[in-house]
């Protein structure tokens, strides 16, 4: 009896390993992107041995043959950048942005996919979700030159405003201070409308049902969005929050170079971040075993990052977890 019912099961198992007209299809689907990505993200990480070496062109050699000629320098060029008089301003600069960031862009995306939501009217709600998912489009380029002529210092929109109130015209990309509370603004405006669709799908695949039920209890709209909205999409939230913590290292470069006329010197401990740091190295004469160990850096603590957070979140709640 037990050789009669495991051999059914032997069957069943090698009709599962075999190739079917689907696994093609699905393989034929997938290759673009595998091929993208190898291409893209796996091949240039060969690139990273540079960061522990002291790499110089040799002349009349390619890339290949000077990377390999080039001398093994160890962690040299990581305590070039860790021991830099920078890190440190880099390191708070881009932590304490990106963490105001991560706060903003989940409270208020969260809370206008809740409002929206709550619209009776569908025209009203698409105009809405069109009008704010339009910034998300705009390259920081066009952004910036928006920018420019809103802070312009002479013929600025915001320097009029003020002297037309008797006000004393403010020279904005020379004053610091004001910098912090820009760049919040900016990166709110154009990431809001992404952030808030992605909510605002997740709550129109809630059951409806549930609404029905609480507003016969005599609900109000604000314990619908506390009692069934809200811990409907925690796990999109969660997820999100994890996804962002994974780039907390990071920094948009456009934001923060484009939009302040690339980081000018009165500006530079305000706004500089990683991301800046390394672009200007990369023009300047620091090596490029040094830059690309600030490249690695990154990269590595990013992953460190993402692994803890979403280990933390498993430890709380396994089924909110992504890995």
């Amino acid at each position: 009896m037990k050789k009669e019912k495991a051999a059914p099961a032997a069957q069943s198992q090698r009709r599962r390993r075999h190739w079917t007209r689907d696994d093609t299809e699905l393989t034929l689907l997938g290759l673009p992107a595998t091929i993208w990505f190898a291409v893209f993200c796996y091949l240039p990480m060969f690139g990273l041995i540079i960061s522990f070496k002291e790499f110089k062109l040799v002349p009349g050699k390619g890339f290949l043959v000077s990377l390999f000629q080039s001398d093994w320098c160890g962690f040299k060029n990581f305590n070039f950048f860790l021991s830099s008089n920078t890190f440190g301003m880099l390191l708070r600069n881009t932590l304490l942005y990106n963490l105001v960031f991560i706060v903003i862009n989940l409270v208020i995306p969260v809370t206008l996919a809740i409002i929206i939501n709550q619209l009776y009217s569908k025209f009203a709600s698409k105009c809405y979700q069109t009008m704010m998912f339009f910034p998300y489009f705009m390259s920081w380029v066009v952004v910036s030159y928006f920018v420019y002529a809103f802070l312009n210092p002479d013929k600025g929109l915001a320097n009029n405003i003020i002297q037309f109130f008797g006000g004393d015209k403010v020279m904005w990309y020379s004053e610091p201070s004001y910098w912090p509370f820009i760049l919040t603004f900016m990166s709110t405006w154009k990431s809001m409308g992404y952030n808030m669709v992605v909510y605002l799908a997740s709550i129109t695949g809630i059951d409806a049902t549930l609404y029905e039920a609480a507003l016969l209890d005599g609900a109000t709209k604000w314990q619908q969005a506390k009692y069934i909205t809200i811990p409907s999409i925690k796990p999109m939230i969660i997820m999100m929050f994890i996804l962002n913590i994974g780039k907390i290292f990071y920094s948009d470069f456009g934001l923060f170079w484009q939009v302040t006329q690339g980081v000018p010197n009165s500006l530079y401990n305000v706004v500089s971040t990683f991301d800046t740091y390394i672009y200007q190295a990369i023009q300047s004469q620091v090596s490029v075993g040094q830059t690309a160990a600030a490249g690695l850096f990154q990269a590595a603590c990013c992953c460190i990052t993402i692994l803890l957070t979403n280990f933390i979140v498993s430890k709380i709640d396994e089924d909110s977890a992504i890995i």
